[in-house]
């Protein structure tokens, strides 16, 4: 049976993400892909141009995905204070969830790719920072911050804290989860 237009295109990029689970992340060639799918090069290309569109394709589904979420919690929570938790935590939760499109959010994945995947990864990470300074700006008119006078510097360290968290959990093999400690840590940077 046929596969449905657009099927065998998610088959291929499910594919990619489960190899960059492999906790020694081992370079993914077409070879291995096809290999993996059981399908011919040539065939893999019938979908993707190249390697490179593969992965803008996994940036594609981060990027849908995580701000899907982020807009969801920005419209529904009111508290400026409460959506910065949110939006950490989902972060958080994005990465335990998908091991592999961690690797691709630190970079880890895209090394010894096209230079491009890595800026738009650079992009992404801009408007979520972006999107915590619009947060705390709230928080701050709301009162909730206290006495926090640099809002920019604020949102960098929580998207650096985030960073960290994702790289240790890559690096570890996928054994130190991003959401370890993460009440007591919330608590710290969010001052509570």
């Amino acid at each position: 049976m046929a596969a449905k237009p657009g099927e065998r295109k998610l088959q291929i990029l499910q594919a990619v993400a489960e190899m960059l689970e492999q906790p020694k992340g081992e370079r993914i060639t077409t070879a291995a892909l096809a290999a993996r799918l059981e399908l011919s090069e040539a065939a893999l290309y019938r979908h993707f141009a190249s390697k490179a569109q593969m992965f803008e394709g996994l940036i594609e589904f981060i990027e849908q995905t995580i701000f899907g979420l982020i807009n969801k919690i920005t419209q529904e929570e009111k508290s400026g204070i409460k959506q910065i938790e949110a939006i950490v935590a989902l972060l958080l939760n994005f990465a335990q969830k998908n091991r592999g499109m961690t690797r691709v959010l630190i970079g880890d994945a895209l090394v010894n790719e096209d230079e491009r995947l890595q800026q738009r990864i650079n992009q992404l990470l801009d408007r979520i920072e972006a999107t915590l300074k619009q947060s705390l700006r709230m928080a701050a008119t709301q009162g909730e911050l206290g006495d926090v006078v640099d809002i920019g510097a604020y949102a960098n360290l929580l998207l650096c804290h985030v960073i960290g968290r994702w790289s240790q959990f890559a690096k570890s093999g996928f054994t130190r989860e991003p959401m370890a400690q993460w009440p007591s840590q919330m608590s710290i940077l969010l001052h509570k």
